[in-house]
């Protein structure tokens, strides 16, 4: 099948077609606002199942898509970090807080740069160490 559109590039074409062969809601992504990687996050969630109308906005580049794509796989809270005010590497910080089962809201402030995420995260998570071997 061949497809042309003005409005797309090579790379967002090929992201439609993808989306196309694999019998996907192509429209949820189908937008030459978004970049073809930010057409890959969205297609991906299409593919896994995912709610992807958590992060198939413009507000968002591709890598916090990919990070709230990841949170929404491995069945995290995303709505603790699904928010444009952090970057992607604070929602990374935030996102692996939440599979530490850790208290994320301590440090889930865009106040916080995400060098300051990880060590307040480390801390927290060592924190629920010790007391988890203390509890035995």
């Amino acid at each position: 099948m061949e497809i042309a559109n003005p409005k797309f590039n090579d790379r967002q074409m090929k992201q439609i077609r993808y989306g196309l062969e694999a019998g996907l809601d192509i429209s949820k992504y189908a937008n030459s606002k978004f970049n073809a990687d930010q057409m890959n996050e969205i297609r991906l969630g299409l593919c896994d199942g995912l709610d992807v109308s958590k992060y198939a906005d413009l507000k968002f580049n591709c890598l916090q898509m990919l990070e709230i794509r990841l949170g929404l796989e491995e069945g995290l809270d995303i709505s603790q970090y699904a928010d444009p005010k952090f970057n992607d590497r604070q929602m990374w910080e935030i996102r692996l807080g939440l599979k530490a089962g850790v208290d994320v809201s301590q440090y889930a402030d865009p106040k916080f740069n995400d060098w300051q995420m990880y060590k307040i995260r480390l801390r927290l998570k060592r924190k629920r160490t010790l007391k988890n071997l203390l509890m035995r």
